[in-house]
């Protein structure tokens, strides 16, 4: 990884019309802005689709696409929707923020209609989509089928029969919700078709996509009801343990996320053959793939699933190398950045030195006055990492900054005055940080360069209601914001800018007449200095 700088903005806060942002105009917009800008990565959160909680860290699936983010405008010129069915939906709601509860209800009926006039079961391109993909797609098209048929509750309350997935059971709703099952393969394939279209578009300009690998899936999901065998289930496909993280700065009693743990044993049994596969699917999608709380790899936090907080978790031992030995072995393109936030012990560290793969490095974290020799301060940076103001699970930099006490103000500004000196607002001053630190890559998140606050944050972690909501506005990029982002960029040396043909032409030509005049002075002897 050469030296270079990205932004962070998942494609949900694009400034898309129709209520959330989208693979429309506005996406390819965004990347010729980051071209603009000089950045060369753009970083985006997990793809998946979304269920309860509205977290792209649950989805519904580990490989299906969030159907939220079809561009429907697109869809429009297919003929499939009217402008008038979309603008007559009631999905826009506010510019700023996401309305889920608009989106549940009035999205899926427009995507249904353009399902229903698609007549895509004739479709060559539709037919080999699902044919290459049926390994997942044919699993979660039928769970969706499924949970519909169950008022959206979670499989674990389905009837036992399908819950268990008995061999009748399942061919009775293969064929009794055949035209359910097929849209929501309609709906994958759009979702693909549009993200393809839009990567190789971006790919084509020099941006490259980072995006997230979450290590764990959500219970409710088509992976953890079609292959219960993955993960720490009794017999009757219920959880014994669920994952989480201990008592830490964002929670007193820990966060208890409620995900399936892997069966470990098994999965090394069968050579990481599900984990290849997920790997390789998620190299599809982006050009860098970042894995999300890399520790669990090392050693996972693991909860009795009855239990209603994280206090009487245990550490227990995950797969380590030996898991991506075998992904390098198979996949060994791929591109990783290793999340490794929270409490590093000795072994995390290992591990990720080991693996080879950039980590993170966080400057919310630093800037401790009783921790000056924290592992987030830039000048304990080596280079193979990844540094942040914050990131999605933060404050906005200016909402953390703002609520600092005057103890830490004060050694953050000393701070910065020793190392880069003052510019117009602190808030730049520590994105310059970022950019001027030896980490190969410097990801921004767009809220700090919009010098947003807290109402801009994306994610609060242990809680509920108001997550994953926030939008750009379609003006915030503006071409002033641009240049002042591209000159940090080149002053940090993360974009080395072409010479300009004309200047050094010019320059040429006058080194070549200086040249000429300095060898006519030196034919003149009152030019030959004297001897001393």
């Amino acid at each position: 990884m050469n030296r270079a700088s990205g932004i962070l903005l998942p494609i949900s806060s694009l400034p898309s019309p129709y209520g959330i942002g989208t693979f429309s105009k506005e996406a390819y917009e965004f990347a010729d802005k980051l071209v603009e800008a000089g950045q060369s990565y753009w970083q985006i959160l997990p793809l998946g689709p979304t269920g309860y909680g509205d977290s792209p860290y649950q989805p519904f699936s580990t490989f299906a696409g969030n159907p939220y983010l079809i561009d429907l405008e697109t869809l429009i010129e297919e003929g499939l929707l009217t402008k008038e069915e979309c603008e007559e939906a009631d999905l826009t709601g506010h510019p700023n923020y996401i309305e889920y509860g608009k989106l549940y209800e009035n999205r899926f009926p427009l995507l249904r209609k353009a399902y229903e006039r698609s007549n895509i079961a004739k479709d060559e391109k539709f037919q080999a989509f699902v044919k290459e993909n049926e390994w997942w797609v044919k699993d979660y098209a039928l769970f969706m089928a499924v949970k519909k048929c169950f008022n959206g509750a979670a499989w674990s309350e389905w009837a036992q029969d399908i819950r268990m997935r008995w061999g009748y059971s399942l061919d009775y709703y293969y064929s009794t919700y055949s035209e359910e099952i097929e849209f929501y393969e309609f709906l994958q394939y759009k979702f693909f078709e549009q993200w393809t279209k839009l990567k190789t578009y971006v790919n084509s300009i020099g941006i490259k996509l980072i995006g997230d690998l979450p290590i764990y899936v959500a219970y409710d999901s088509a992976d953890a009801w079609a292959h219960p065998q993955l993960f720490q289930f009794d017999d009757e496909n219920y959880p014994v343990r669920v994952a989480g993280v201990p008592p830490d700065a964002f929670s007193e009693t820990g966060q208890l996320w409620g995900n399936p743990l892997y069966n470990w044993d098994y999965h090394r049994q069968t050579g990481y053959d599900w984990w290849v596969r997920r790997m390789r699917h998620a190299k599809k999608l982006y050009d860098v793939v970042r894995i999300d709380h890399f520790r669990g790899f090392d050693e996972y936090f693991s909860i009795p699933a009855k239990d209603e907080t994280a206090m009487n978790g245990r550490w227990e031992k995950g797969p380590g190398m030996d898991l991506f030995n075998v992904l390098k072995r198979e996949i060994p393109d791929v591109e990783v950045i290793a999340e490794d936030l929270g409490v590093v012990t000795p072994t995390v560290e290992k591990l990720v030195a080991d693996s080879g793969f950039p980590n993170m490095r966080v400057l919310e974290f630093g800037f401790e006055p009783s921790e000056p020799l924290s592992p987030h301060m830039p000048y304990r940076y080596n280079t193979n990492c990844v540094v942040y103001t914050g990131t999605h699970d933060n404050e906005t930099l200016k909402g953390w900054y703002d609520k600092l006490d005057k103890k830490k103000v004060a050694y953050i500004e000393k701070y910065l005055q020793n190392a880069c000196g003052r510019q117009d607002t602190v808030y730049w001053d520590i994105i310059r940080l970022a950019m001027m630190s030896s980490a190969n890559l410097c990801v921004i998140p767009m809220q700090d360069y919009l010098m947003l606050g807290n109402e801009a944050r994306m994610n609060h972690p242990s809680t509920l209601g108001n997550n994953w909501k926030w939008r750009m506005g379609s003006e915030d990029m503006d071409e002033e914001l641009i240049a002042r982002i591209r000159e940090l960029t080149v002053n940090a040396f993360r974009l080395i800018e072409d010479e300009d043909p004309d200047e050094e032409e010019e320059l040429l030509e006058a080194g070549e007449e200086e040249e000429s005049t300095v060898e006519e002075k030196a034919d003149q002897p009152e030019n030959i200095p004297n001897a001393i």
